[in-house]
């Protein structure tokens, strides 16, 4: 199988040995590479990148607790509840997640942001959140991640290295910074809704 992504080159291009092996196949064009030698999709650090990202919601991170395995402690009355003043809701937190998210996934796609660390959709408070409901609001959550990997899943490891301007640094930054901001974000997070737990099951 290792033969699969192995390149053969010709004239100019190199092409994939998955196209050079059906009968009198004409490469198809995103095999076609010109230049160097390189492997039929060069994404390993972008594959990496997502593994992260699903690992923090529901696999099996080094840290020991995901997003889900935390979420199914917290019982339905308890999502907009704030244990003490100076601590958020979890309700609060998954907005939060989720508007940054769709901001990385508007970076993707034009290369700029719209949002800064002050806008009023950053922490959106409870009452206004207890009018989206709960079901509304992890929905948006799983679906902004999943519109993130879909769009990491096309893009090479070159990608990485590009830039965008960020509205909220207000300067330019690569695509390989946000991403790994993105992941210490979630993570950062999930620790904060576990101490929102903590305190919620102590009364």
């Amino acid at each position: 199988m290792l033969a699969f992504y192995y390149l053969v080159q010709q004239a100019q291009f190199v092409y994939c040995i998955c196209c050079l092996r059906e009968a009198n196949a004409t490469p198809k064009r995103h095999c076609v590479i010109p230049g160097t030698l390189k492997t039929h999709r060069m994404n390993n650090i972008i594959q990496n990148i997502i593994q992260q990202l699903e690992d923090v919601q529901q696999g099996k991170p080094w840290i020991g607790s995901t997003f889900v395995s935390k979420l199914n402690q917290v019982d339905e009355n308890e999502y907009f509840k704030r244990p003490i003043e100076d601590l958020h809701s979890v309700a609060e937190i998954i907005s939060h997640l989720t508007l940054w998210r769709s901001e990385a996934i508007l970076k993707f796609k034009t290369g700029k942001g719209s949002k800064t660390d002050d806008c009023e959709e950053n922490w959106l408070p409870n009452d206004k959140l207890k009018v989206i409901g709960w079901d509304k609001i992890k929905s948006s959550y799983d679906k902004t991640l999943s519109d993130l990997i879909a769009l990491l899943r096309i893009k090479n490891d070159d990608f990485l290295s590009k830039q965008y301007f960020d509205t909220d640094f207000k300067g330019y930054y690569t695509y390989n910074w946000l991403l790994s901001g993105m992941i210490q974000h979630d993570v950062y997070h999930l620790g904060q809704i576990g101490i929102i737990i903590k305190y919620l099951k102590m009364k």
